[in-house]
């Protein structure tokens, strides 16, 4: 709480398995199983507690963190809840697969299997493609897979990790019409407008941590489906930042980068003073209606924070 009310006087303007390494050592490929649900839930899209039907993956937007490590192989099964009333399915870019085959949709009370290598670490969208797509994900049917590289010495060691998944949310999510038009009433980060910006929404209770001198990793993808991302921290400058997340993209000292739709990057912030940043979309129509993070420096930040499950604020 005295931080929330620090920031309000600055005026700022499951899957989740992360091995741990230590040192420059390889990791060795492994399989992993990942089972996600399709479900058709009310979820809340702003501070006050507004709902509107969403479609999702396990109930949640964004649906959970999906974490492997490069050359890991994926062997993915989609199951579409009973009382869903459309048919789903799943797209992972991080995938290198037959599209029409393992991404077809799956009807009410079905399931689907397919396998696939992580052959590239980074950063990947994760989304339903059944028909309309624009529909499906703009009611909330998106998530992140990391991929992580097989050799940690490729990227420095972050102190804290963050997930953002910038997205339009539409007033009437049954208006495909307003999709195509991209007459949209909100963007926001992690599905709710202004979730983590108790400046500028005085119901918001959520922002991001870290301490002074800590590198601070965001992992971001922009779901769209319409809106490009001007992905910068007001206050900041991106130390470092991955284009796909992929360490091999690597750049230096960026104010901001250009994220469309469907795609991801790897940002790294790292803050020499006490104080707050603002992560936003520098499209400031976007911002302002609702794509803002902040993220709090502080001395007294906890160790669970940017940790753990903690990668993904609820």
């Amino acid at each position: 709480m005295e931080n929330k009310k620090r920031l309000i006087r600055l005026g700022a303007v499951v899957l989740l398995g992360a091995a741990v390494a230590f040192g420059p050592v390889a990791v060795e490929a492994k399989t992993v199983k990942v089972s996600l649900t399709a479900k058709e839930v009310d979820l809340p899209i702003d501070n006050k507690g507004t709902k509107h039907r969403a479609w999702t993956f396990e109930g949640q937007v964004p649906g959970p963190v999906v974490r492997v490590t490069e050359g890991d192989t994926v062997e993915f099964t989609l199951h579409n809840a009973p009382d869903s009333k459309n048919s789903h399915s799943m797209d992972f870019h991080a995938a290198r697969v037959d599209a029409v085959k393992d991404f077809a949709a799956v009807k009410p009370g079905a399931s689907k299997s397919f396998t696939f290598k992580a052959d590239y670490p980074g950063v990947f969208f994760y989304h339903c493609g059944a028909d309309p797509m624009i529909q499906h994900v703009a009611r909330g049917m998106f998530g992140v897979i990391i991929v992580d590289p097989k050799d940690p010495a490729t990227m420095p060691k972050a102190d804290r990790e963050y997930v953002l998944v910038q997205s339009e949310i539409y007033d009437n999510p049954e208006d495909h019409e307003a999709m195509m038009k991209n007459h949209w009433k909100y963007v926001a980060f992690n599905g709710v407008a202004f979730k983590y910006d108790p400046v500028h929404d005085q119901n918001a209770d959520k922002f991001l941590e870290a301490k002074p001198g800590e590198r601070v990793r965001v992992y971001f993808v922009n779901a769209g489906p319409n809106e490009f991302s001007s992905f910068h921290p007001i206050g900041g400058i991106w130390d470092r930042v991955y284009p796909s997340g992929n360490p091999k993209n690597v750049q230096h000292g960026l104010q901001t980068l250009v994220v469309g739709p469907g795609d991801g990057a790897i940002f790294d912030l790292i803050s020499p003073v006490e104080g707050a940043n603002a992560i936003v979309t520098h499209s400031l129509r976007a911002a302002h209606s609702g794509a803002i993070a902040v993220i709090m420096f502080s001395k007294e930040t906890g160790d669970k924070a940017g940790r753990g499950e903690n990668i993904l604020v609820r």
